[in-house]
């Protein structure tokens, strides 16, 4: 099955018409992008712009050959006003044709108003109508004369019904799917988990606006989900690529000051997982409002798949996770650590409780170099403010500088989290792709 994307924006485009935001700003030449569209084996069209016409000469596919279009919401007259010459066989939408067009037996295309649940052939394709997670919308499972299967999942600004994947599932993994990962990477985690993706299934960005990052960080935060996106015009040929999943990080180290978005990107990097168990070192304190008042934000934040766990024991924790694990943070776990051993106390750091932290320290960077499942730590990076006052202070610092040493030199990649920006100092290198465009 070839898929050629004449679109891959929302439904404005990016960037949006007259929009001053810094993602609109900074979206031009070849990163520009039309409202989503795409051409299936040179016959079959996925929703579509305004001048789909135009956007498949770019990409050197003319549509002459295209005889069905399936629509996934309620179509707008004036994007859809080439249709009556256009000699379709077959348009399909949930809403029917638009106020403005002209009906069937007035000589325009032949409609079908489709609802969840129905089936049908157009040419070569079979099409597998399913709920689109929001009113009035539907998604399509296509499956192309040679077996490949593509799902592809409407726009929506709602929230994920919980029930919604389940429905898009039928007990086989799709070959691609094409969703809003960005703004819902919830709904890739809920495909996994039915089992509708897998580590073989090309995920597809498609319906990108202003909300997402521009440039190289919509690509990082693509590649951690397990997703890209191409730019418009571009083709993709299912099964031509034996491996056409980004090359995600097996381990992750978020680093950043108080207050610079580190948690929320660690978080993020999960969200398109089925499964996480949130380690949380921190513990609780008695009679301290303001941190359970943190605690709370951290939790609310969290999907509700999550299941944490609180412990000191990251070691063990780490040797022998079956499910991913999002740790936040080392900085709080070397805090206990120090309390354990009694290493604030002078005397006793230079007696015996060095070498205790530091085995501590080097116990979970061998764990870390082992474990068998994604991990992703968060810890905050202190060397480079005012000197502590106090030895112990000064001891903390030094400490959590090594360990944040240690545990960098075993992760495929370190983030440095300045001001809500993720900046990479390591990262795994591109895969190679072949066959593409």
């Amino acid at each position: 099955m070839e898929l050629t994307f004449l679109g891959t924006a929302g439904p404005r485009g990016w960037p949006q018409p007259f929009c001053i935001c810094a993602s609109c700003l900074g979206c031009t030449g070849s990163a520009v992008r039309e409202p989503s569209c795409v051409l299936v084996d040179g016959t079959l069209l996925i929703d579509c712009g305004p001048e789909p016409a135009h956007a498949a000469a770019r990409a050197s596919r003319p549509l002459t050959g295209v005889r069905h279009l399936l629509l996934t919401g309620p179509a707008e007259a004036a994007p859809l006003a080439w249709l009556p010459a256009a000699g379709l066989e077959l348009v399909a939408a949930p809403s029917g044709p638009p106020a403005g067009l002209p009906a069937p037996t007035a000589g325009g295309p032949p409609w079908q108003t489709v609802e969840p649940g129905a089936e049908f052939a157009v040419g070569a394709h079979r099409v597998r109508v399913l709920p689109g997670g929001s009113p009035g919308r539907v998604a399509y499972a296509v499956t192309g004369p040679g077996g490949s299967r593509l799902l592809y999942i409407p726009s929506s600004r709602l929230a994920p019904e919980a029930d919604t994947a389940r429905s898009w599932a039928d007990g086989r993994p799709y070959d691609a799917v094409l969703l809003d990962v960005v703004a819902w990477p919830e709904r890739l985690a809920a495909l996994r988990r039915e089992g509708a993706v897998t580590e073989e299934t090309d995920v597809l960005a498609v319906h990108l606006s202003h909300e997402a990052p521009p440039g190289e960080e919509l690509t990082r935060r693509l590649a951690a989900w397990g997703a890209r996106a191409v730019a418009d015009g571009g083709v993709v040929r299912l099964g031509s690529d034996p491996d056409p999943q980004p090359v995600r990080p097996h381990r992750t180290l978020v680093l950043g000051g108080a207050r610079s978005g580190k948690s929320v990107e660690a978080e993020r990097r999960l969200a398109a997982v089925p499964d996480v168990l949130y380690v949380a070192t921190g513990g609780t304190r008695d009679r301290d409002p303001e941190w359970a008042e943190r605690v709370a934000a951290h939790r609310d934040r969290r999907p509700a798949t999550w299941s944490t766990a609180e412990t000191t024991d990251l070691a063990s924790l780490v040797t022998t996770a079956t499910v991913p694990l999002l740790v936040d943070c080392l900085s709080l776990w070397l805090t206990a650590v120090m309390d354990e051993c009694n290493a604030w106390d002078d005397d006793a750091w230079q007696a015996s409780a060095r070498e205790a932290v530091r085995k501590r320290v080097d116990e979970l960077a061998a764990a870390w170099r082992g474990c068998r499942v994604p991990l992703v730590a968060v810890s905050n990076e202190v060397g480079s403010g005012v000197v502590p006052a106090t030895a112990s202070g000064r001891r903390y610092r030094d400490e959590l500088g090594r360990l944040n040493a240690a545990v960098a030199e075993e992760s495929d990649e370190v983030l440095l989290v300045v001001a809500g920006q993720a900046l990479t100092l390591r990262g795994l290198p591109r895969k190679p792709r072949h066959a593409r465009n």
